[in-house]
């Protein structure tokens, strides 16, 4: 039996996410954009534009595939922590209705969410208006024509992620504690008058406050020109901002060990085994070393060695001045 037909598309765990609330493939592609020259991929620079990701967000917390329209609730595991995401539902103008939405799946909704993240932070509120800046961005970043097919599909996980509901579960000396919300709390649609062309999106989207606040006080700067080199892989985008919010947390001069088991629950859901994950994480991971250089980690038999590295954005570009 092929790797392929062993994996399971089980829903994994994800690490502890005690302070969120409130306090594969296109291998062509990515090795293109990752290894080969071209005027659109510049050298990735710590002072280059900058996208924003939520500290427990930067944990993954999606899946990786379209886990299919009759699924409604996504799980992960971590410890004492679990988190699940339940596919919501939208007012459409034209069924004069609300209609089911599936599950954000894959790289485009993460995409999106860092924008969103930034644009709420460069404005200071957390109402964003999408159309000019969102077309703007995937044109940029994710150098995709802007009238096609592409960007109906970013549109559509926008929707999905922004009709979106998410929980949070923890054991916590002795007590279970749930953290229920939205990240995104209100959008407009906009509905075409063709049916044969009709796609719903958000035009506006509205964080939470309780979101909002949150992202003010944690979240991790990332570096645009990065995020675009790996913007045709999910895992690849998951692995970048743990390290970017990891890695200078490390104490200097010691090192944090990960075990592959810990690495599975976290990064490994659609892997039955261990091995198979670890084969496919080391080829993702050479493609994050790439776009950030300054990592500092080790493979071995036991697992993954973490050391003090410096962020790959720089610390004054945290919005919060002497925000940890």
């Amino acid at each position: 039996m092929s790797d392929e037909k062993k994996r399971s598309e089980k829903p994994e765990g994800l690490r502890p996410m005690m302070e969120l609330l409130p306090d594969f493939k296109r291998p062509a592609p990515v090795r293109n954009r990752l290894l080969l020259s071209d005027p659109f991929l510049v050298e990735p620079s710590p002072d280059g534009p900058i996208l924003y990701q939520h500290s427990v967000l930067c944990q993954t917390c999606l899946p990786y595939r379209d886990p299919g329209s009759e699924v409604r609730l996504w799980n992960r595991k971590n410890g004492y922590a679990r988190l699940e995401i339940q596919a919501g539902r939208a007012f459409d103008g034209a069924q004069d209705d609300f209609v089911d939405v599936g599950l954000p799946y894959g790289p485009k909704p993460r995409l999106v969410l860092y924008h969103l993240n930034a644009e709420a932070l460069r404005t200071q509120s957390p109402e964003i208006e999408l159309e000019d800046s969102l077309t703007a961005f995937v044109k940029r970043t994710l150098g995709l024509d802007t009238h096609g097919r592409n960007i109906r599909t970013v549109k559509d996980q926008l929707t999905r992620l922004s009709a979106a509901d998410f929980r949070i579960g923890a054991t916590h000396e002795g007590r279970s504690v749930t953290l229920k919300g939205s990240v995104i709390e209100g959008f407009e649609l906009w509905t075409s008058r063709d049916p044969h062309q009709r796609v719903l999106w958000p035009t506006v989207v509205q964080f939470s406050q309780r979101y909002f606040e949150s992202l003010m006080k944690h979240a991790v700067p990332l570096n645009e020109t990065a995020v675009a080199r790996l913007s045709h892989n999910a895992l690849a985008l998951d692995i970048y901002t743990w390290l970017a919010q990891r890695l200078h947390r490390v104490e200097e001069g010691k090192s944090v060990l990960v075990p592959w088991a810990s690495l599975h629950d976290q990064f490994g859901h659609g892997y039955e085994h261990v091995r198979f994950f670890r084969r496919v994480f080391g080829r993702t991971l050479k493609q994050v070393k790439v776009v950030y250089p300054e990592a500092k980690f080790a493979l071995a038999k036991a697992g993954m060695t973490l050391s003090n590295s410096r962020p790959p954005v720089p610390r004054k570009y945290l919005p919060l001045p002497g925000r940890s």
